[in-house]
């Protein structure tokens, strides 16, 4: 991989999907056992949008208790994700249990390969680059002692942010899912506010001497940091080479695995976007995992449910 020197941050939303998809503590997951949505192995049968459950917010979704149940989840799951014909009333949900499972696939590491195994073609290759990216990225920071002081904010609506990003592709040449999928790793989607213990800033994350020189308008606004971490992917290698571009963004090859497996996805069906989304945020602590609301810290944060 050539490394393109450049400015350099760290990233508040790598510190938090560390604490989140990393390790045993980092852990929480979905739905139940096998179902008659979960088609035989190998097959490609037509997804089921319909739950086992009916879920309101992040903290009801129940986690997977096997690899049978985080297998016949994400075989749900993913489908219905990518079906045009599911509703749009149901993405919240089925991102949710989306993440719970990949959560539960990162605090019992041993379930992965098997439920690779499990599930049938057409969903292996989501499932085996979701479980990888989770993997690399909660490698890049350990739990902390106290809660982050940050702020929650729901994310502007997804076609807002879309639109954004492939603004940012047309002026920058750099595909819109790296975009997103730096949007999703660093801030859950513009989550989260705060300041890393770097001083990088904003949905994009970056420290002062970057923004000056690739940035215009407000580091805090989802729409100029994107177009600025377009610049900034361009000046550093991208689109040609998007390895060193990452690298640059974050100097970390787990890191760039990671983006890269996400963007992945998006780039074969955009509609995968539609599950990260909705993925919230959680933060490891050394007492435990908690679930930072939309809202936060005026509500309060929640237990995350016990793997």
């Amino acid at each position: 991989m050539t490394r393109i020197p450049g400015p350099r941050r760290v990233a508040v939303g790598a510190l938090v999907v560390a604490a989140v998809l990393g390790g045993a503590l980092a852990s929480a997951g979905c739905s139940s056992d096998e179902s008659d949505d979960a088609a035989p192995r190998g097959t490609n049968s037509t997804p089921s949008t319909t739950a086992t459950t009916t879920v309101d917010s992040p903290d009801d979704v129940v986690p997977p208790q096997s690899v049978d149940d985080v297998a016949e989840t994400l075989t749900r799951v993913e489908r219905s994700i990518r079906s045009p014909a599911t509703p749009s009333e149901d993405l919240p949900r089925l991102g949710w249990e989306q993440q719970h499972a990949y959560r539960a696939l990162a605090a019992h590491p041993e379930w992965a390969a098997p439920v690779v195994e499990m599930v049938p073609d057409d969903v292996r290759p989501p499932v085996a680059a979701n479980e990888l990216a989770g993997r690399e990225v909660g490698t890049l920071a350990e739990p902390q002692p106290e809660l982050p002081e940050w702020r929650i904010e729901a994310p502007p609506p997804p076609d807002v942010l879309i639109g954004f990003y492939r603004e940012a592709e047309a002026a920058s040449g750099i595909p819109w899912p790296y975009l997103a999928s730096i949007h999703l790793v660093e801030t859950r989607m513009g989550r989260i506010r705060g300041t890393s213990t770097a001083g990088a800033q904003g949905p994009m994350q970056f420290i002062p001497s970057t923004w000056a020189a690739y940035g215009e308008g407000d580091v805090n606004d989802n729409r100029d940091a994107i177009l600025a971490a377009g610049r900034y992917l361009r000046a550093s290698g991208g689109p040609d080479d998007m390895d060193a571009a990452l690298y640059a963004y974050n100097p970390s090859d787990r890191y760039v695995r990671a983006i890269q497996s996400y963007a992945g996805l998006i780039r074969a069906s955009e509609l995968a976007y539609r599950g990260y989304y909705h993925w919230q945020v959680y933060y490891a602590t050394t007492d435990g995992v908690m679930l930072l609301p939309e809202g936060y810290p005026r509500e309060e944060a929640v237990d995350a449910p016990a793997e």
